[in-house]
């Protein structure tokens, strides 16, 4: 553990009710590649996690205030773990411990899973609203903003798709679909499964968005057959109208050229063991093969369509 962590964790306890009265064991968790976590075990009560962000993470587009309330929204909607203090301007926050299994990929590989998940995601965008707004066009433009402006490494061909997106663009405003509290970042990593109920854990992309970009980014995620993408639209909306799943899964495109983006900018400052470049480039390739292949055409053309 980094002595500097240690100290803003010493500092950051106090926003916990009753601290003063108690002793802390620190044990650092794996994973989260944009912050520090780490299992902070009171000598009295439940467990909590301590969410250490890095100052770095400005680049991301990530509003930690909006983070903070989103949080707790889901909280309250009854999927994510309670929030029991948070400082977004020190960038610490405190969370209920979920003792729980974080789903891999391969669960989500799974009718029965999948039906969960879907109904967790139902919960979520029942539940109270959302401090900001979540669109990943708008998130894309302003990651290139800051990969052109730094200088961070571009994929090849990547702006020679600009037309399509245009393209995406334009014909999903064809027809709106309402926007609901999405998580916007449901990886099989922000799932847990205790057994009897799911979780969604990590808001840091939380925003009010339409449910198809929640449900298109789960399947792109878990890299999942095109089969399974049916089987998300049809358990959420009742029926796969080819309307929904063109949508859903344009809008998974643009959320694989976005977090390319996203992959670049951590290559260059994030101080991680990880190889973020090799990440992104995997959702870029699929981009790719998205835009180029034979089907872009035909979604083009159904997600204008009634539902």
């Amino acid at each position: 553990m980094r002595r500097s962590d240690r100290d803003v964790l010493d500092a950051a306890l106090r926003l916990v009710p009753g601290s003063p009265d108690l002793t802390w064991q620190v044990e650092p968790l794996e994973g989260g590649l944009t912050n520090r976590i780490y299992k902070v075990s009171p000598s009295a009560g439940p467990p909590l996690v301590a969410r250490l962000s890095s100052s770095k993470s400005g680049l991301l587009a990530i509003d930690r205030f909006a983070e903070c309330h989103n949080s707790d929204a889901a909280a309250r909607a009854g999927v994510g773990p309670e929030v029991v203090a948070c400082e977004p301007a020190e960038g610490v926050a405190f969370v209920r411990w979920i003792d729980a299994r974080t789903f891999a990929d391969t669960d989500l590989d799974d009718s029965a899973n999948l039906a969960r998940i879907v109904e967790t995601c139902r919960q979520l965008h029942a539940g109270p609203r959302f401090a900001n707004d979540f669109n990943m066009f708008d998130v894309q433009r302003s990651y290139l903003d800051v990969v052109t402006q730094h200088g961070f490494r571009l994929p090849a061909r990547y702006l020679e798709f600009g037309p399509q997106v245009e393209q995406m663009r334009r014909a999903l405003d064809v027809r709106h679909d309402a926007s609901v509290p999405c998580h916007n970042d449901l990886l099989a990593a922000n799932i847990l499964d205790d057994g009897q109920r799911l979780w969604f854990i990590d808001y840091e992309y939380a925003g009010n968005n339409e449910a198809c970009f929640e449900l298109g980014n789960i399947w792109s995620e878990a890299g999942l057959g095109l089969e399974r993408l049916d089987e998300i639209v049809g358990a959420y909306y009742g029926e796969a109208s080819p309307a929904k799943v063109a949508r859903a899964r344009l809008l998974a495109l643009i959320a694989q050229y976005g977090w390319t983006l996203w992959a670049s900018i951590q290559d260059s400052v994030s101080d991680a063991a990880f190889d973020f470049w090799s990440w992104g480039m995997e959702k870029y390739e699929r981009a790719v093969r998205e835009f180029d292949g034979p089907d872009f055409a035909r979604l083009i053309e159904d997600v204008q369509q009634p539902n």
